[in-house]
């Protein structure tokens, strides 16, 4: 096994995760998301900020980098080397992914474009669950929902799928290595939502709040 094709596909995800969206999304409209609204790049902010068509588009491609980095990536990484060497196998593969996805994340939420300040990752964490353990994410988006339609909480949603995710996946892929990835995405994810954290206990944190009906005359 060429070691080169590890170190190759970290570097190349974590390029692919450090794009800013939102914030390139933001500068096209000719507003530094970074210092409006939370300050934050992600997707939450900039529907807040931009309005929803810019709120979308910021979800999607931030989900859209993780799944790349976590399958198509790892997929042609591991095709070239199943062409070079005898030695790759299933394992191999699942490595690849695993360390695709992980740089992924640090590059959306450490990205070397804005001296390593980014988002908070969970769109492009759901991106590389899709492509590792979607069964997963498919239990924890259900919990993200729930919480979200009883609270109104953004954060408190994320953190809450956050620490059921090593659970789920434990439950649908029953793989100690991958409970433990998946673990470690958690912690980072709570991590990253501090702040949050401390304006919930607080009651400070901003509720997303439903756009009011406009009233006929």
């Amino acid at each position: 096994m060429d070691f080169g094709a590890y170190v190759f596909t970290a570097a190349t995800a974590y390029l692919l995760g450090s794009v800013p969206t939102g914030f390139v999304v933001g500068k096209a409209k000719g507003i530094d998301i970074r210092t409006v609204g939370s300050g934050n790049i992600g997707a939450t902010n900039v529907f807040r900020i931009l309005g929803k068509p810019a709120g979308i588009f910021v979800l999607v491609f931030d989900g859209l980098k993780g799944y790349a980095a976590c399958g198509w990536l790892p997929d042609l990484v591991f095709q070239y080397v199943t062409n070079r060497f005898t030695g790759a196998d299933r394992t191999t593969h699942e490595a690849l992914r695993i360390i695709g996805g992980i740089s992924a994340i640090l590059g959306h939420n450490y990205t070397c474009w804005l001296k390593f300040r980014g988002g908070k990752g969970i769109a492009t964490s759901a991106g590389v669950l899709a492509a590792l353990v979607p069964a997963a994410l498919i239990i924890i988006f259900i919990i993200w929902v729930v919480v979200f339609a009883t609270t109104r909480y953004v954060s408190l949603s994320s953190i809450s799928a956050s620490v059921a995710l090593p659970f789920a996946a434990y439950f649908t892929r029953n793989s100690l290595t991958i409970v433990g990835v998946t673990a470690a995405m958690a912690a980072l994810a709570v991590y990253k939502h501090r702040s949050n954290i401390q304006r919930l206990l607080n009651g400070t944190e901003s509720r997303f709040a439903r756009k009011p009906k406009e009233q006929s005359p």
